[in-house]
């Protein structure tokens, strides 16, 4: 199944005015671009697939990353770290795979949070939390404790907080850019998200950012005020870090309507209603901050 996942990257690394349109068109073009790029040892292993396997892989991965079945996203895991080792083996692909690096991540952490355990030991009562507990979080934290950081974050980190001190946002919340990025400036995903904080274009633009000749995304200080000043945004309109982290990445729209329908006021109320990526997400940088800045979330200090 790897060549779906590589041919569909590489076909999106060709510019705008030259990617075609009609399905069929992309996938021709698909397919030229596995023949000339994949390396032998790849072609060797893995034959393109069909238009017929094409079409029902697409209709199947898109349903996985709009739904909310864990189990779905999880499904992917052999896929996507089989086209993460391909794409680190072909020149100039780097960003792509520091993107799909974070992607694989949570795929991974869908499967685990899927994967039946025995229960636990009984444990002794305690007075209730004051606040629901975050889901999914003791999972993710697990996951990242000894986890090190990326090797860009020595140099990036006290630009990044710094930027989102002057912004009047906790500094701590920078490390956000290793759960989109990997902390890669260039990082690209396939539907058109780059840099640190993988903003697409009209988001990008519409925080003060030039995509074009120079694309600022990729400006590490200049994307990192951008990012803060969104979160703030964000959490302005839902007045919790996690809803604001929830909107980061599925979309300020759907999370106000998911609050709306259910008179919510939570990310744990409407979690088990949001797109599979975005359960897994939340926690996700919950935990990187609580371990990088040892920050827990409910110490997370507002906006100034």
């Amino acid at each position: 199944m790897l060549p779906f996942v590589v041919a569909a990257t590489l076909a999106a690394q060709t510019p705008p005015a030259a990617t075609p349109a009609d399905p069929d068109e992309l996938y021709k073009l698909g397919k030229q671009l596995f023949e000339q790029l994949a390396p032998p040892e790849i072609k060797a292993q893995f034959e393109f697939p069909t238009k017929e396997q094409w079409d029902e892989f697409a209709a199947r991965l898109q349903r996985a990353l709009e739904g909310d079945d864990l189990s779905a996203l999880a499904a992917y895991e052999a896929e996507a770290r089989a086209a993460l080792a391909a794409l680190r083996t072909i020149p100039g692909y780097e960003d792509y795979a520091d993107w799909l690096e974070q992607r694989l991540d949570e795929i991974a952490g869908a499967r685990e949070a899927t994967t039946p355990r025995p229960p636990p030991p009984t444990p002794t009562p305690r007075p209730p939390p004051a606040t629901p507990a975050l889901p999914y979080y003791d999972l993710w934290l697990a996951r990242v404790r000894s986890r090190p950081a990326p090797a860009r974050a020595a140099a990036l980190m006290p630009r990044l907080r710094a930027a989102f001190a002057a912004e009047g946002v906790p500094p701590e919340l920078a490390w956000l850019a290793e759960a989109e990025s990997s902390m890669n400036p260039n990082a690209r995903s396939p539907v058109g998200a780059k840099g640190l904080f993988q903003f697409m274009p009209d988001t990008a633009r519409s925080l003060g950012l030039g995509t074009f000749l120079p694309d600022e995304r990729t400006d590490p200080d200049k994307s990192a005020h951008a990012a803060a000043r969104y979160l703030r945004t964000l959490h302005g309109k839902f007045g919790e870090w996690p809803l604001a982290f929830a909107a980061y990445n599925a979309g300020e729209g759907r999370v106000a309507r998911l609050l709306a329908a259910r008179r919510a006021k939570t990310f744990s109320a409407i979690a088990g209603a949001l797109p599979a990526e975005t359960r897994m997400y939340v926690p996700k940088v919950c935990a990187l901050i609580a371990t990088r800045a040892g920050v827990p979330p409910e110490r997370i200090a507002p906006p100034r």
